[in-house]
C-alpha cells in the first residue's frame, strides 16, 4: 500500500515525522484527509485535533492553528502549537481552562474576550485529545 511522508513541526521542533497511511487535519471549513496521491494544496488549520493513521494505529496531535501543506510526496504541517497525545499534561490544560473562564466571566473588553475564548478553545482541545487518547487504551479516569 502507498504511504506518505509525513511531518509536523513548530518553531521549537519536529513534534512527529514518519511514514503514514492518511493525515487527517483540522480545517477552517472541516476536517481534511489526505491520502497518497492527493493533489497539492496549501491551507490554513484550525484549533483542533490532528490525526495521523499507520497500519490501523492511529496517532492524535493537538494543533493550535498553522497550516497544512500537501506536496506530491509528502505532507507537512507547521503548527503554532503542537503536542502529541501523551504529551499533554492533563492537569496543566485543567488549570487553563478555568484560567480562561474566569478570564471570560471578567473580560470588559472585545479583545479581552477573544483572547479567553481562545484560549478556552486550546484547553477544550487539548483535554478531548488527551482524554481520546486515554479511552482508546483502555485507561481509567484519573482521580
Amino acid at each position: 500500500m502507498a504511504k506518505l511522508k509525513f511531518e509536523i513541526v513548530t518553531a521549537e521542533r519536529v513534534v512527529h515525522s514518519d511514514e503514514v497511511d492518511v493525515v487527517i487535519a483540522p480545517g477552517l471549513e472541516g476536517e481534511l484527509a489526505i491520502l497518497p496521491y492527493h493533489t497539492p494544496l496549501f491551507t490554513m488549520l484550525h484549533v483542533g485535533e490532528l490525526r495521523v493513521r499507520k497500519e490501523g494505529e492511529e496517532t492524535a496531535i493537538f494543533v493550535s492553528g498553522g497550516f497544512l501543506e500537501v506536496r506530491p510526496d509528502k505532507v507537512v504541517v507547521l503548527a503554532d502549537v503542537a503536542e502529541r497525545a501523551e504529551e499533554i499534561d492533563v492537569g496543566e490544560a485543567e488549570k487553563a481552562k478555568q484560567r480562561a473562564e474566569e478570564a471570560l466571566k471578567g473580560a470588559p473588553a472585545q479583545a479581552d474576550l477573544a483572547g479567553a475564548e481562545a484560549a478556552l478553545r486550546c484547553s477544550l482541545m487539548r483535554l478531548k485529545v488527551a482524554e481520546r487518547r486515554r479511552r482508546r487504551q483502555g485507561g481509567v479516569p484519573p482521580p
